[in-house]
């Protein structure tokens, strides 16, 4: 199994090079080059999500995106490490405890919330967890073995 880690500041100029790496890699692992397009805009989104999280919450902390490439599948993890959850309080900044307190927060509640949706509308298997520690989108992808040379 291999892996690439990749980390940059929750700046939203750092997510064009989040999809390029994603997409270079996506290829070598033997994704379809039909589906490239889709990882780009996948990752593309969860990274915007995640740079989004980070500064509305004023979090200095790196955002994370891990590429595996399995036997069978490729797999894209996109960290965030804003609290999700109790720890967070009802109504804080990325908790999940109470209602929105003002329009700025249902608004970025809103944007959130489409951009899982489009995540979800661009890979068959996703997957979104949440806990104090922060969030995690992982998304996966069939590969094709390379073919084998006589």
């Amino acid at each position: 199994m291999a892996t690439v880690e990749l980390r940059f500041s929750a700046l939203p100029e750092h997510v064009r090079t989040a999809r390029l790496v994603a997409a270079a890699v996506a290829r070598r692992a033997g994704v379809d080059e039909a589906v490239l397009d889709e990882v780009r805009l996948a990752v593309g989104e969860a990274c915007s999500r995640a740079v989004g999280l980070h500064r509305s919450n004023r979090l200095s902390a790196p955002v994370r995106v891990v590429l595996i490439e399995d036997e069978k599948r490729f797999s894209i993890e996109v960290g965030d490490e804003v609290p999700h959850g109790p720890a967070a309080g009802a109504g804080a900044p990325g908790g999940q405890g109470g209602p929105p307190t003002g329009p700025g927060e249902a608004a970025a509640e809103t944007e959130d919330e489409m951009g899982l949706a489009v995540i979800s509308g661009l890979v068959d298997d996703v997957e979104v967890s949440a806990t104090e520690a922060g969030g995690v989108i992982r998304m996966s992808w069939p590969t094709t073995p390379a073919p084998v040379l006589p």
